[in-house]
Order: C-alpha cells, then structure tokens, then sequence
C-alpha cells in the first residue's frame, strides 16, 4: 500500500519512542508499505522539530535525510483547495501526485472526508490493523 503520513505523525514517531506512530515507521522501514512524501510534508515536520522541540541544526538535518532516504519523494503540481487548513491540502495533494492508496492523520477534519478520490483518509490506529 502507497501511503502519505500526515506531519504528526512523523513528529509523534521522533518525539514518543515506542509509539503507535513509530511502529507504523518501521512498517515503512521493514517494506510492508511505501511511504509517499513531498518536500512541504518534509519541511514542516522539520519546522515543527525546530519550533516546538527545540531540535538543534545537527538534529534536523539528520532527520532530513533520514525522511528522504524513507520515501517516495513526489512533487504536487495542482494546488487542491479542499481543507481550511494549508497544510492539510498539501498532505492532500501529495497523496494524490503520489498516486497514494491512503492518508494516515490525526486531524478531525481531514478524517471527516473519510475519502479523496479513493484515497482513504484513516487514523493511525485503522492503519495499524490494517
């Protein structure tokens, strides 16, 4: 399954060792699915780490590699207007350039549309028992 990782997911992952979210990294990791990212996802999870935890220059870069070298990396041309929040759509859009099967979030009002052009919108834990 292609599958597109909302931000706080990623931040989860990094942040709470032994998480829900970084067993579904090591799905990724372990080839059960292929991870779909664009450059925005990546980025806002760096400004997150930086902002919100801290993380030093060193931290961050690693984790960008480490993001990079995880994925498929897709670059979104349309610019979807779907969600009120900006980050949302780009989440959206990289699901659909990256031809994704699902998106894995946490955001109630991306989990409302349940659907995207038959990419299923689905919480952590559906993805986990998936």
């Amino acid at each position: 399954m292609r599958v597109v990782f909302d931000s706080n997911i990623f931040i989860s992952a990094l942040i709470i060792h032994g998480s829900r979210a970084e067993k579904a990294i090591v799905r990724i990791v372990n080839n059960q699915d292929i991870l779909v990212l664009s450059k925005t996802i990546i980025d806002e999870v760096l400004s997150v780490l930086a902002k919100k935890f801290s993380r030093d220059r060193e931290a961050i870069s690693r984790v960008a590699v480490y993001l990079d070298e995880l994925g498929d990396i897709v670059c979104p041309i349309k610019m979807l207007k779907i969600f009120r929040d900006d980050p949302d759509n780009r989440i959206l859009e990289c699901a659909v350039s990256g031809k994704a099967d699902a998106i894995v979030t946490g955001d109630k009002e991306m989990l409302s549309l349940k659907e995207y052009k038959g990419i299923k919108i689905m919480t952590l834990r559906d993805y986990m028992e998936h």
